[in-house]
């Protein structure tokens, strides 16, 4: 039997740098890098991205170990670190850019992730509806290089949030 390969999986949660940290920090986690994904406009820059109007979510590309850490395990960390009941908004940070959203690589990874959300809407954990879109992925631009593990360069503590 061969052995399973490193996977991909794609979130959009707010603002990429703590939900990057967040992620980075995941044992089975390989990589991480930030960018932008689910918009119709080529190479865009933060500055594009922040005028809402190239359609693109700040997102984060996770590369895991999947028989170290599963795919369910990085959707149960998805909702414990963002509000998934406002569209187009995270905290202070407001536009389609922060939308949350699951960027799925495949049908398992849909499956996965529909019934994830589905689980988290029947358990009562949030007093509004989840927004959180699931979309196939399209290409990730990556971000700029000063966005790319922000947290860890800067030395700052991330705003996540728990519910």
């Amino acid at each position: 039997m061969e052995p399973k390969k490193n996977e991909k999986a794609i979130i959009a949660a707010g603002c990429f740098w703590s939900k990057e940290e967040a992620y980075r920090s995941q044992k089975g986690v390989i990589s991480t890098r930030v960018g932008y994904t689910g918009g119709d406009f080529p190479n865009p820059t933060y500055e594009d991205v922040c005028s809402d109007k190239t359609g693109h979510a700040e997102a984060v590309e996770i590369t895991f170990d999947p028989t170290i850490v599963s795919y369910d395990e990085l959707l149960d960390l998805f909702w414990n670190i963002h509000d998934p009941t406002t569209p187009n908004r995270q905290g202070p940070d407001v536009g389609s850019q922060y939308r949350t959203a699951i960027f799925y690589m495949n049908d398992e990874q849909k499956n996965m992730a529909v019934k994830s959300r589905e689980k988290m809407e029947q358990s009562g954990k949030f007093r509004r509806p989840i927004v959180t879109e699931i979309t196939k992925a399209s290409e990730f631009w990556e971000a700029e290089e000063y966005h790319q593990q922000y947290i860890l360069k800067k030395k700052k503590r991330p705003f996540l949030i728990n519910h």
